[in-house]
């Protein structure tokens, strides 16, 4: 027998459609901002978001709270790039 479609994904409590993504929530610490999953035919991924590398002494946190960058005074290079996340 065969289904109609994609199938949905279950990840925890909740149900995802075929190519839904999402955050996990984790208990006790929530909401996974840096992991990001999705349901492709009934089967659930998930990846941890990937950062380059940074070259320099006191890397913050700035416009992605996954990812540290260099600060403004100092000069960085980035070795390689970070690959998008999967549609």
């Amino acid at each position: 027998m065969q289904a109609d479609g994609p199938r949905a994904c279950r990840f925890g409590r909740r149900w995802y459609l075929n190519n839904e993504s999402w955050h996990p929530s984790v208990p006790p610490f929530g909401e996974m901002k840096c992991i990001l999953c999705w349901c492709v035919s009934g089967e659930t991924h998930c990846q941890r978001q990937e950062c380059p590398p940074t070259a320099c002494d006191s890397p913050a946190r700035r416009d992605n709270p996954c990812c540290t960058k260099c600060r403004g005074e100092c000069e960085c290079s980035h070795v390689g790039t970070a690959p998008p996340y999967p549609p």
